[in-house]
C-alpha cells in the first residue's frame, strides 16, 4: 500500500507540554511529607469551566481526576470512561481502547489496550496549551489520527468560561491509495450522585504537619438507580445518565451527564445505552472489535443495587485515498449544586444560563455542537498574541498558559450571580493539602493572571476579603504549630483565607489553624495593595470598587498598626513564624513584612486621594425628586486617614532602611542576628514600583539587593539547579541544615522575584531562574499539579498550588517593559 499524501498538521501550536503517549516516568518527583498528597505523575489538562467541576485526562490516555464536587478531590482510573478506535484496511481489522493503562481490577478484560511507548516504537504524543490538548497517535493505526479537546475557556468571558462541557475533535486522514474504514466509540460510565460527602458532618482533625484535615468519602460507585436514555435530535445523538430520585431541585452530587455527536448520511452511528462498566466488557467489544459497530441497544432499566452501568456510541465510516474527516464528540454535565457544611449550598455559575433542576445536560451538548467551532477561534483569538511574539521563549509560553490549569481544577468554586455580586462568588483553593479558599498571602502572587485576564472574578474575592475584615469569630482552636489556644477571628484583622469546602466558604473565613492567622504581619499589607493593584490594572476608573474596599482598609491598617510596639512606624514580627513563609520565624522589623507595610500605607495614600477627586454619590428623596450630594464627613474622614498614613510612613521609612539594610541587601529582620539572604526581602518595593508609588527603598540598594539573592539564593544553591531557595546564607549553605521553609525552591516566590528582576532590569536573569522552574515542573512529573515547593532531594510538597500562577505577573512586567 502506497502513502500518497501526508497528514495536514494537526491545529496544534508549536508551544505545548507534550510526552510520547504513555510513556513511564523514570524519577518523577515524591511528596516530601507522607501526609501530603501525592498521585503520582500521571496528570493532563483538566476540562470543564471555572467553578463547574472538573476531569482530567493524562498523557496515557485514562480519564483519572474527577473534581465534580466543590473543593474536594477524587484521583481513580475509570477505565470505562474512554475513547476506542477500530480501523479496517484491505480486510485486515484492529482495535484498540486508547489507554496505554489497561484496568488493575480485571474489568474490561476483552478489551484491546493501545501499546504505550517503547524502544523502536513511538505510538504517539500528547500535548497541552490549557484550556487545549492533543492526542496524536502514530505507527499503529494506518490511517493518521489526532484528536483535540477542550473546553470554552477564553479571557474576559464570564458565560461560556463557566459551562462544564468538554469538546473532542478527531482529524482522521488517510494517506494511502487504498480506502481505508474507521470507528470511533466514546464510552462513558453513569457516576450520577457519586459526587458528594457521604459523611455530612465530618469531623476536623490535624494532621502531623499541624494543619486541620477532614474526612471525606464520596459516595464512589454508588450507582442504584442510575439509568440511561438515548437521545436522537435531528442530525443530533447521544445518551444522557441521571437517576431516578433526581427531583427539581436536586441535591448535591445529582444531576446529568450526557455524551453526543453528529448524525450524517456518511457516517453510521451506533449505540448501547446500557452495559456493565465493571464487567469483561464484551456485549461492547465483541460487536466493536469485528466491523466498528455497537447492537443499538436501547434500555433505560435502571441499576439495581450493587450493578454499574456504562453508555456507548460509535462512529463508523470510511474514508478515501489523501482524504481528511472531522468527527467531534461531546461530553456535559450538570450538576448544579454544591454542598459545604452540611444544609450550605449554592448553585454554580453555569446554572444562570441553564437553569438549576439539574436537567439541562443535552441543550447543553447543543449549545457545544453549535458553538464549538467559534469557542475555538475565541481561544485561539486570546492567545495567538501572545504566542506569536518573538521575544518570550517558547517554554514560557508553554508554562504561562498550562498553568492556569488550577482555575478549572484546583477546587474552584463559583456561584451563581445575585444583586450583590452579579457576576457571583468566585473562589481557587491554597491547594489541595492546605484545603481552603484564597488564602491572601498566596494569591498575592499567584492572583495575576485571574487579575490580566478575568478581573471581575479577580475583584468579587477581594470585596469577599474586605466584607470580611469587620467580622469576629469567638470560637476557640488549638494552634498546630505550637499547640496555644486562640480565637478564630478577630475583629479588624484580614483573614488569612475565604473558609473550606467543609463549612461555608465566604461566611466562615480563618479556616487553617496551622497558625494563628490573627498574629500574622503581612495579611493586612496584602489585603491593600491587591486592592489597589485590582483598581489601578483594570482601567483605574472602577471607584466603586474601592469604595466598597475603603473602610476594610482603614479597619485592618489600624488593626495591623497595633503591633508597633515600640511606635516607630512598623509593626514588628514576634518570633513565631507569623506570615506567609509559616515554618519560619522573623523577630522586629523585618525585610519581608516591613516593607509590605510600607508599600500598603502608600497604596492606602494613594487610595484615598483617588476616592476624595471621585467621591461616592449619596442619593436621597425629597418631595420633588432625585438628588444626590457628596457626604462632605466621608471626605473629612479620608482626609483624616490620609495624614495619619503619611504620619506613619514618615516614621517608618527611615526606620526600615536603618535596621536592615546591611550594605549589600536587606537583613531577614532586626532581631535574630540571621545573615541570611532571604528571596523575597522586597517584596514590598517590588510592589510599590508595580502600582506606581515612591520606592521604599533606594533604587541601586533594591538592585544590589536582588544581585544577592540572584548569586546566594540561586548560583550558589547546588549551582543554580533547583530556583531560587528561600534563604541561605550568602555562600549559599544553609544557616540550619534541618530549616523546611527557608531550604525549598518555591515556585510561585521564584516567579515573583523573577517579576521583580525583571521590572528591575535584570530580564536575563529573570528568565534564568524561570526557565529552570519551569523545567523542575514540566521533566519531572509535576505537570498539572504544580507544588509549592520544590527540594533539593527530588521532593515536592503541596501540589495543585495557587501561587504559581504567579507565571502571570512575569508576562505583566514584560508587557509593561514593552509599552515602557
Amino acid at each position: 500500500m502506497k502513502r500518497i499524501n501526508p497528514n495536514p498538521t494537526p491545529n496544534i501550536p508549536p508551544y505545548t507540554w507534550n510526552r510520547p503517549i504513555g510513556l513511564d516516568w523514570d524519577k518523577p518527583y515524591t511528596v516530601r511529607y507522607s501526609s501530603n498528597l501525592d498521585d503520582g505523575p500521571w496528570h493532563g489538562m483538566p476540562l470543564g469551566g471555572f467553578g463547574a467541576g472538573a476531569i482530567g485526562r493524562s498523557p496515557r490516555g485514562d480519564f483519572n481526576l474527577w473534581h465534580l464536587d466543590g473543593g474536594e478531590h477524587i484521583y481513580q482510573n475509570l477505565s470505562a470512561c474512554q475513547f476506542s478506535v477500530f480501523e479496517e484496511t484491505k480486510g485486515q481489522k484492529q482495535a484498540y481502547a486508547l489507554s496505554t493503562e489497561p484496568p488493575t481490577d480485571g474489568s474490561l478484560s476483552t478489551w484491546q489496550w493501545y501499546p504505550k511507548q517503547k524502544a523502536g516504537l513511538n505510538t504517539g504524543t500528547y500535548h497541552a496549551l490549557y484550556p487545549r490538548s492533543w492526542f496524536v497517535y502514530e505507527n499503529v493505526f494506518t490511517a493518521q489520527l489526532s484528536c483535540e479537546q477542550f473546553s470554552p475557556i477564553w479571557a474576559a468571558n464570564y458565560q461560556e468560561t463557566s459551562y462544564p462541557i468538554a469538546i473532542f475533535e478527531w482529524i482522521a486522514h488517510n494517506p494511502t491509495d487504498e480506502p481505508i474504514t474507521l470507528s470511533i466509540m466514546l464510552t462513558w460510565q453513569n457516576t450520577i450522585g457519586w459526587f458528594t460527602n457521604s459523611v455530612k458532618t465530618p469531623e476536623v482533625q490535624v494532621r502531623d504537619d499541624g494543619s486541620p484535615v477532614y474526612e471525606y468519602k464520596p459516595r464512589w460507585g454508588e450507582s442504584t438507580d442510575n439509568f440511561n436514555l438515548l437521545v436522537e435530535d435531528f442530525h443530533r445523538i447521544g445518551c444522557t445518565m441521571t437517576k431516578l430520585s433526581i427531583a427539581d431541585e436536586p441535591a448535591e452530587g445529582e444531576g446529568q451527564m450526557a455524551i453526543g455527536t453528529f448524525t450524517n448520511a456518511g457516517v453510521e452511528v451506533n449505540y448501547n445505552t446500557r452495559w456493565n462498566p465493571v464487567g469483561s466488557g464484551e456485549e461492547i467489544w465483541h460487536y466493536f472489535a469485528i466491523d466498528g459497530t455497537l447492537i443499538d441497544e436501547q434500555n433505560e432499566l435502571p441499576a439495581q443495587e450493587g450493578e454499574q452501568i456504562g453508555v456507548g456510541i460509535s462512529v463508523r465510516f470510511t474514508i478515501r485515498p489523501g482524504r481528511t474527516r472531522k468527527i467531534p464528540f461531546f461530553l456535559a454535565w450538570d450538576l448544579p449544586v454544591t454542598e459545604f457544611g452540611a444544609g450550605v449550598s449554592y448553585y454554580r455559575r453555569y446554572t444562570d444560563f441553564y437553569g438549576r433542576n439539574g436537567k439541562n445536560v443535552w441543550s447543553m451538548i447543543r449549545t457545544a455542537m453549535k458553538h464549538y467551532q467559534t469557542w475555538r477561534e475565541n481561544i485561539e483569538a486570546w492567545q495567538n498574541p501572545i504566542l506569536e511574539r518573538e521575544d518570550l521563549p517558547n517554554w514560557f509560553k508553554m508554562a504561562l498558559f498550562n498553568e492556569l490549569y488550577d482555575l478549572t481544577s484546583g477546587g474552584t468554586i463559583w456561584s451563581a450571580a445575585d444583586r450583590d455580586d452579579p457576576k457571583g462568588l468566585f473562589a481557587v483553593l491554597e491547594c489541595l493539602d492546605y484545603r481552603w479558599y484564597e488564602s491572601l498571602d498566596v494569591r498575592l502572587y499567584g492572583s495575576f493572571g485571574l487579575l490580566m485576564l478575568w478581573p471581575d472574578l479577580e475583584k468579587s474575592v477581594l470585596v469577599a476579603f474586605a466584607r470580611a475584615i469587620s467580622t469576629a469569630d469567638d470560637t476557640p482552636r488549638i494552634i498546630g504549630y505550637n499547640q496555644a489556644s486562640a480565637v478564630r477571628k478577630i475583629a479588624g484583622a484580614t483573614p488569612h483565607d475565604l473558609g473550606a469546602p467543609n463549612e461555608h466558604p465566604w461566611e466562615k473565613t480563618n479556616y487553617t489553624s496551622y497558625q494563628d492567622c490573627n498574629q500574622w504581619k503581612d495579611l493586612s499589607s496584602d489585603f491593600v495593595l491587591q486592592v489597589y493593584r485590582d483598581f489601578l490594572l483594570t482601567g483605574a476608573d472602577d471607584y466603586e470598587f474601592l469604595w466598597e474596599c475603603w473602610s476594610a482598609i482603614t479597619e485592618t491598617l489600624a488593626y495591623l498598626k497595633g503591633f508597633d510596639k515600640d511606635n516607630d512606624g512598623i509593626p514588628e514580627n514576634e518570633g513565631a513564624p507569623d506570615q506567609t513563609f509559616d515554618d519560619w520565624q522573623l523577630r522586629g522589623v523585618s525585610a519581608y513584612c516591613g516593607g509590605l507595610w510600607l508599600a500598603a500605607l502608600e497604596a492606602a495614600i494613594a487610595i484615598g486621594k483617588v476616592l476624595i477627586e471621585h467621591p461616592r454619590e449619596i442619593p436621597y428623596y425629597p418631595p420633588q425628586g432625585f438628588h444626590s450630594e457628596v457626604d462632605q464627613n466621608s471626605v473629612d474622614a479620608i482626609n483624616n486617614q490620609i495624614s495619619v498614613y503619611q504620619n506613619w510612613l514618615e516614621k517608618a521609612l527611615p526606620i526600615y532602611q536603618e535596621k536592615l539594610w546591611n550594605g549589600e541587601y536587606y537583613r531577614l529582620d532586626s532581631e535574630s542576628n540571621s545573615e541570611v539572604v532571604m528571596a523575597d526581602q522586597l517584596c514590598g518595593q517590588f510592589y510599590a514600583k508595580l502600582l506606581n508609588l515612591p520606592d521604599i527603598v533606594p533604587v541601586e540598594c533594591a538592585l544590589s539587593a536582588l544581585k544577592t539573592v540572584y548569586n546566594s539564593c540561586f548560583k550558589n544553591f547546588h549551582n543554580g539547579k533547583f530556583g531560587a531557595v528561600n534563604g541561605v546564607l550568602p555562600d549559599g549553605s544553609p544557616e540550619n541544615p534541618n530549616a523546611t521553609h527557608p531550604l525549598e525552591v518555591w515556585t510561585g516566590i521564584n516567579f515573583g522575584l523573577a517579576a521583580f528582576m525583571v521590572q528591575i532590569g535584570m530580564k536575563k536573569e529573570a528568565l534564568e531562574i524561570t526557565e529552570v522552574v519551569v523545567k523542575q515542573i514540566y521533566e519531572n512529573g509535576l505537570q498539572f499539579r504544580t507544588p509549592e515547593a520544590i527540594t533539593a532531594e527530588g521532593t515536592f510538597r503541596a501540589s495543585h498550588y495557587l501561587r504559581a500562577m504567579a507565571i502571570w505577573a512575569i508576562y505583566n512586567r514584560l508587557l509593561a517593559e514593552v509599552r515602557e
